[in-house]
């Protein structure tokens, strides 16, 4: 498989990973097999709400937070032992740990951040595999340039490069005409501690 770069951004890689048949199998069997958290987390000594449902998965030892909220880690699934096989090979890149996002409906979204938390180095690498209904991601530089939005369908798989979260901005808008749930895996490399 390969990622073509993106015109604009060449921090930016996207291709087709799985086809449509492969797409569809495994968004069903990891919404089936996938143990998801309520989507609550504490801040500044609030309690909120997200709009998604989340569930993490790492190699042994490996925690991850963000927003000071640690996430319960998870052991790899067969399943997702082998899609991290595939997300390795195909971004060139070695990845300890996957963050699930499951986006219900449209009006499911994420606003405007950047994955740069300490835990995941300087310039971290994450892959983006895209599964269920199609939305769009949104980028825009740091701070708060114009924005750009990419159709990510089904078994498309997006490579964040090095460098790209200390220059660029990301989001998954709400889109309130989709009715159908997308699954998204983030594939990291975090740091031991």
């Amino acid at each position: 498989m390969d990622l073509a770069t993106l015109p604009g951004n060449p921090l930016l890689r996207l291709g087709r990973l799985l086809d449509e048949t492969e797409a569809a199998a495994l968004f069903h069997q990891l919404i089936t097999e996938t143990r998801w958290n309520d989507g609550s987390y504490t801040a500044a000594g609030r309690r909120f709400q997200l709009p998604r449902l989340q569930a993490w998965h790492a190699d042994e030892g490996i925690d991850y937070r963000y927003a000071d909220n640690l996430h319960n880690s998870h052991a790899w699934t067969p399943t997702l032992l082998a899609l991290r096989e595939k997300v390795c090979a195909a971004s060139a890149h070695d990845f300890n740990a996957v963050l699930l996002n499951l986006y219900r409906n449209g009006l499911d979204a994420v606003g405007w951040h950047a994955d740069d938390e300490p835990d995941l180095g300087p310039a971290p690498v994450i892959a983006s595999l895209s599964l269920g209904a199609t939305r769009h991601f949104a980028i825009r530089r740091r701070p708060a340039g114009e924005a750009r939005r990419i159709r990510l369908p089904a078994g498309t798989l997006l490579v964040m490069d090095a460098s790209f979260q200390q220059a660029w901005e990301h989001a998954i808008p709400a889109e309130p005409e989709v009715a159908a749930p997308r699954l998204n895996l983030t594939f990291r490399k975090v740091l031991r501690r």
